[in-house]
């Protein structure tokens, strides 16, 4: 092994990692150090060491019973990142699989999400001096505990800090090891929990006391992931078997001596009022022990959830709204207007379309999209408990930073008295970013002064959805000779989501890291001339993060447009767009592999197959569909290839359960019932009026991996936003009639 080794992360220079740069080791006593490179501070840690275990860095511990305790920043949702990141931390350090266990971060500075920090700085700051806005964007980040799960970034963002984690560890153990055989620390190496020296070997837990205790050497010998330790292995997912077996504790499983549950009620509206409530009817219910008025919602509390729920629905809550609340026919118009306006933000641009528009034969379409609903299998929930002057709250959710200012800000204490236990997420991507049953739980506690846990009722969390917003567009194209477009604009108009995102999280306005409310519109294509503008607009419903965002309509819009300018041009979809991808052969490769998979038919008229292309998180993605349509005219997609291109690989296996995913959902959305509003709240109730794929009309899904050696991308959200545009197209294949609003429902096109 080379004593310098370039690490993933650098980005300069032949050296490895300066001990100046990353990590100072020391005891659990001794107090431990990080500043990277980008961020010239250091922060001193709060993780804690349990019995028997020793404290390597931020991110790890081993015990004297040979457990290796990986700590994790990032909220566990389904998407794998409990196994994922322990993975590439196991697989520097030379550890033995099963003994890898995975503890949640405590809130600090030193799990702060740099990616989206530094992603935001790159969009502010575009023109900036290399290296300026990152900085600042990284500062700001670590200073607020900016720790974020969502955007795809997991991977992107920590994989070179659990890198880095397992190098410092390795090194710390090997020389620990050298003293005691009297050899150089640098010929040795680690595998499957053990230091070796030829044939003979210590293990981690007979040297971790040692090993903790010593130096780091000036310069970390990171192996990375070319050796094919346990990186790109199928490896089982740590979460299963708890999971499995009932003993994984969620939100809603915690309790507490004297706790009570509770239900509550939200405004309908943003702006609505609590003005009256029947105390008296709520605490006739048997078992209910209490009841809150807040301005802004009701509640009850009882021996147990059902009597707690049954006292809210007695308390029969009346909320004052200022005007008639937005419904359908204001909503419409209000896109409508927004739409015909000249003003709006040019996102991107490149070369003159108006110049080339102005040679004529522009081919125009209109899309739309509806509101599309998050709908978790987990509502929100969450339990909080005041002892003394300390309150601690446990829930799932993607920004403990945030979370605990929110629940300090309600309770009137101070963020330092204020402990945040983050649980496993039920589902929710994006939803869980919300602070609802938090600040209301926080609240009840303190009123209460007994544990309380909420649950809001499947209704009150369909009710309250902070929707992904409606959007409609205007997409025109010039083609050319070949059927090479020339020119290409869109004209979308959605509401924005960051500013009340952020208004809601407390500032929260630095995690929205995309191009908010046209993320996604810019053409992965070799086009001359383009022009991608968004027009924000407000229509008065609460709308927030949503699995894949904007792109789940944008990339709709986009490829639909292109399947039918290769359809006016009169070339086979699939060769249309090849021949635009020579600056993009990934997404190319993708495309093609897709396409030989699926046994591509072509897509011509008659055809079931229909075909899309996705590039972003940092990852490319192609997805064919064959589909039927039943009696009833509604669609089914029968059988569906993804083929993959996200750079390094950590756990194959995980990937293809997020791509799978991600379809299942884009399905969903695609097929799904529209969802009207009247008086300012939505016309569905639950999982019922949302007409969610159940698992007997699932497809078949295929899920190819093109291997790379780029960086990795996310992959959560990747898969989300080819459904759509895939089904429309084929669905205009086999009917000749084309669908250009989600979700899609026959009858409704062009």
């Amino acid at each position: 092994m080379n004593r310098l080794r370039k690490t993933i992360s650098d980005t300069g220079g032949e050296k490895g990692i300066s001990r100046r740069t990353l990590l100072i080791g020391g005891g659990a006593g001794v107090g431990l150090l990080i500043a990277f490179a980008i961020w010239p501070r250091s922060y001193q840690p709060n993780l804690r060491a349990g019995p028997g275990e020793q404290i390597f860095n931020a991110f790890l511990k081993i015990a004297d019973d040979g457990r290796v305790v990986v700590v994790v920043p990032q909220a566990e949702i389904g998407q794998g990142v409990w196994t994922s990141l322990p993975q590439i931390l196991a697989d520097e350090l030379g550890a033995d699989w099963r003994t890898i266990s995975v503890e949640p971060a405590p809130i600090s500075p030193l799990y702060a999400n740099r990616f989206i920090a530094e992603e935001r700085a790159a969009r502010q700051w575009p023109d900036a001096l290399e290296g300026v806005g990152r900085w600042t964007a990284g500062e700001n980040a670590t200073r607020n505990a900016l720790m974020l799960t969502g955007g795809s970034t997991s991977i992107r963002a920590f994989e070179p800090v659990m890198r880095e984690a397992g190098a410092a560890a390795r090194a710390l153990l090997s020389k620990a090891a050298a003293k005691r055989w009297n050899v150089d620390w640098e010929v040795l190496d680690t595998a499957q929990g053990f230091v070796l020296n030829g044939s003979e070997k210590l293990s981690f837990a007979e040297l971790a006391a040692e090993a903790a205790q010593q130096d780091l050497p000036e310069y970390l010998p990171v192996r990375g992931g070319a050796e094919g330790r346990l990186v790109g292995q199928e490896l089982p997912r740590l979460d299963v078997p708890s999971k499995v077996d009932g003993t994984a504790l969620f939100a809603g499983d915690i309790r507490m001596p004297d706790m009570v549950y509770a239900s509550s009620r939200s405004a309908p509206t943003p702006d609505a009022r609590l003005v009256e409530v029947d105390r008296k009817a709520a605490q006739a219910i048997p078992g209910v022990v209490g009841v809150f008025e807040n301005p802004r919602w009701a509640a009850a509390i009882a021996t147990n959830w059902w009597a707690a729920n049954r006292g809210l629905e007695a308390m029969k809550p009346v909320f004052e709204m200022r005007g008639e609340g937005p419904d359908d026919a204001r909503i419409e118009e209000a896109l409508a207007e927004a739409l015909d306006k000249d003003e709006g933000s040019r996102i991107f641009n490149r070369g003159d379309v108006g110049a080339v528009y102005a040679e004529g034969n522009v081919l125009r379409a209109h899309y739309s999209a509806g509101v599309a609903a998050n709908a978790p299998i987990e509502p929100l929930t969450a339990t909080a408990r005041l002892q003394g002057d300390r309150l601690e709250v446990y829930a799932p959710t993607q920004a403990p930073g945030l979370a605990r200012a929110a629940a300090a800000h309600v309770s009137g204490l101070p963020e330092a008295q204020v402990t945040i236990y983050p649980t496993l997420i039920g589902g929710g991507y994006g939803r869980k970013l919300e602070m609802d049953a938090i600040v209301q739980v926080a609240e009840m506690a303190v009123r209460a002064k007994r544990p309380v846990q909420l649950v809001w009722s499947r209704i009150e969390e369909t009710v309250q959805d902070t929707f992904r917003p409606p959007a409609r567009a205007v997409l025109s194209a010039r083609l050319g000779e070949g059927g090479f477009i020339l020119a290409w604009q869109a004209r979308i108009t959605a509401p924005a989501v960051a500013p009340g995102l952020g208004a809601r999280l407390g500032g929260g306005q630095a995690l929205m890291v995309e191009r908010d409310g046209a993320d996604g519109a810019i053409p992965p294509y070799a086009i001359p001339a383009v022009a991608v503008d968004h027009l924000p607009v407000e229509i008065g419903i609460r709308t927030g993060a949503w699995r894949s965002g904007s792109r789940s309509y944008t990339v709709f819009f986009m490829e639909s447009f292109i399947d039918e300018l290769a359809r006016q041009a009169g070339v086979e979809p699939l060769s249309f767009r090849m021949q635009m991808l020579g600056d993009n052969p990934r997404l190319a490769r993708c495309l093609s592999t897709a396409a030989a998979l699926g046994g591509w038919d072509g897509g011509g008229d008659g055809s079931t197959m229909g075909i899309a292309a996705h590039s972003g998180f940092g990852s490319h993605m192609a997805l064919l569909v064959e589909i039927e349509v039943s009696r009833s005219q509604r669609i089914r997609v029968r059988r569906a290839v993804a083929a993959v291109d996200c750079g390094r690989v950590v756990n194959p296996d995980i990937v293809r359960q997020q791509i799978e995913g991600g379809i299942m959902f884009g399905i969903s959305a695609a097929v799904g019932n529209p969802i009207s509003f009247e008086g300012g709240r939505p016309d569905v109730r639950g999982f019922a009026g949302l007409g969610l794929l159940t698992l007997a009309g699932s497809p078949e899904v295929m899920v190819e991996l093109i291997p790379s050696d780029e960086p990795p991308g996310g992959v959560t959200e990747l898969a989300v936003p080819a459904a759509a545009p895939a089904i429309a197209n084929a669905f205009h294949a086999v009917s000749g009639a084309r669908l250009r609003s989600l979700p899609l429902v026959v009858g409704s096109g062009a």
